[in-house]
């Protein structure tokens, strides 16, 4: 994936790794559509980027997940960049729910947000990109979808779900031109990894420390530029943190060790 020239949009880019993601991408020569639900946060990220990078970046506030909302930003980065889109970021994100206590509304969110998002912008953009040959999906899920997330039962099915999303994509159409890109960090300094760690919730306390406690914590601008170099060569699994790797192989090499230990450090984290 080359970022010069092209044009992309990335969602969740009111903060952390989304607003890192922008600023390394204008960075590298992309013009860029932000979203964001978040409008003010979403204004002060792209404010901060148009000044170092005037013409380069747009925001356009709204839920990732509506495809209206994903039609508008697809519309707003050709319009403003005379240009289709090269790049899609899927990488807003939710963790909601404390287990099994997890309401049909947090489910359903987190459905919408960490998966259907996903397909829904891939339903729009795949069909122009097979007919230009180029484009390049990178999907933001989370080690939580190749491991699995202590206590949120909604963030680790769901980041399972859009890693495979995202699996399915490269196998179908890896061949015909599309890229595609899985990023799955471990901890990353961000909103939603804090406000875990502070929470009233015995649960997400639990599960932000058990992210905090299994390796480094890295700063979102360090994953930007992990990310980068990974779509300079087209990897598909982008591991910001290589431990998650050897975890992965312990994982699928015995299953029922793995999950006996994964029981253990979670009696640890009580």
């Amino acid at each position: 994936m080359k970022l010069h020239d092209s044009v992309g949009i990335v969602t969740g880019a009111g903060g952390g790794i989304g607003a890192a993601l922008c600023r390394r991408f204008v960075e590298n020569g992309a013009r860029v559509v932000a979203t964001d639900l978040n409008a003010d946060r979403l204004e002060d990220e792209v404010s901060r980027i148009a000044e170092d990078h005037p013409g380069s970046i747009v925001a356009l506030a709204g839920d990732c997940s509506s495809v209206e909302h994903i039609r508008a930003s697809i519309a707003l980065a050709e319009s403003t960049f005379d240009a289709p889109v090269d790049l899609y970021a899927a990488n807003a994100g939710v963790g909601l729910g404390d287990g099994l206590d997890a309401t049909p509304a947090d489910w359903q969110t987190s459905i919408d947000v960490n998966l259907m998002a996903h397909v829904r912008a891939a339903e729009l953009l795949v069909p122009g990109w097979l007919e230009r040959g180029s484009g390049h999906f990178l999907s933001t899920a989370s080690a939580a979808g190749l491991l699995t997330q202590i206590g949120s039962a909604t963030y680790s099915t769901t980041k399972h779900a859009a890693v495979a999303f995202a699996e399915w994509l490269s196998v179908t159409y890896g061949a015909r031109g599309i890229g595609v890109s899985c990023l799955c960090p471990m901890g990353v300094n961000t909103a939603m990894l804090n406000s875990g760690a502070e929470s009233v919730s015995d649960t997400a306390r639990q599960g932000a420390r058990a992210v905090t406690e299994a390796g480094l914590v890295l700063d979102p601008i360090d994953v930007a530029d992990i990310v980068v170099q990974s779509l300079a060569t087209d990897e598909f699994l982008i591991l910001p943190h290589p431990d998650v790797l050897e975890f992965f192989r312990r994982k699928a090499s015995d299953y029922d060790r793995w999950l006996r230990g994964m029981r253990r450090y979670q009696e640890t984290l009580s």
